[in-house]
């Protein structure tokens, strides 16, 4: 059986050295390679890939994260591998728990990325055990669900009565939402908070 695969990095050099190693096994069929998270989710939605792999830090998209989360609503039969640097396990953490079904490492080799395609297409979990390791040392979010969700809505800078618009709220309880937000992450205001977070997988 043959695989259909997506392949996805904002390095044109590596994704094109990617692809054609992988098209050197005969099971595997890279039907589209993208560089951005829009055209990879583009491409996606059209082909319908059976494994999209997809560079975590993808331009676009929120990166692979906003990626898998659009295609599992919209192509819920496509699976997941993610390749990730060992600085990222925040963010790596976060892919798998959106839905990402394997992960590789971006010293692995191109044999071990079409291991990880092989097992995930198979419907197993493929992920590299340094990554793993990595990923499961993240530090829990101690933001609330509601909170995450404020801190997302606030973190491209708008005022706070937009945020407040966006959340459904009176800016006077954005307001709150946002100093209590800056207060456990112990920092000096939203835009820092929204960094920390996001370094850290929690948004």
């Amino acid at each position: 059986m043959t695989i259909r695969v997506l392949l996805a990095d904002d390095e044109r050099l590596v994704l094109e050295a990617l692809s054609a190693l992988l098209a050197t096994d005969e099971d595997l069929d890279i039907v589209a390679e993208a560089t951005t998270g829009g055209t990879a989710a583009r491409l996606a939605r059209r082909l319908v890939p059976d494994v999209c792999a997809l560079d975590l830090n993808l331009p676009g998209k929120d990166g692979a994260i906003g990626v898998i989360r659009e295609l599992q609503r919209a192509r819920p039969s496509v699976r997941y591998v993610v390749i990730a640097s060992l600085t990222a396990p925040g963010p790596l953490r976060a892919a798998l728990l959106a839905g990402a079904h394997g992960c590789v490492s971006k010293t692995s080799s191109a044999r071990e990325l079409a291991t990880g395609i092989r097992m995930v297409h198979r419907g197993t979990r493929y992920i590299d055990p340094v990554l793993a390791a990595e990923a499961l040392s993240a530090a829990e979010s101690p933001l609330t669900r509601r909170e995450a969700d404020i801190l997302s809505l606030a973190a491209d800078g708008a005022p706070i009565h937009e945020v407040a618009q966006r959340a459904v709220l009176k800016p006077g309880t954005a307001r709150n939402y946002l100093s209590s937000i800056t207060t456990k992450l112990k920092v000096a205001n939203r835009h820092e908070a929204a960094h920390v977070a996001r370094r850290h997988g929690w948004i």
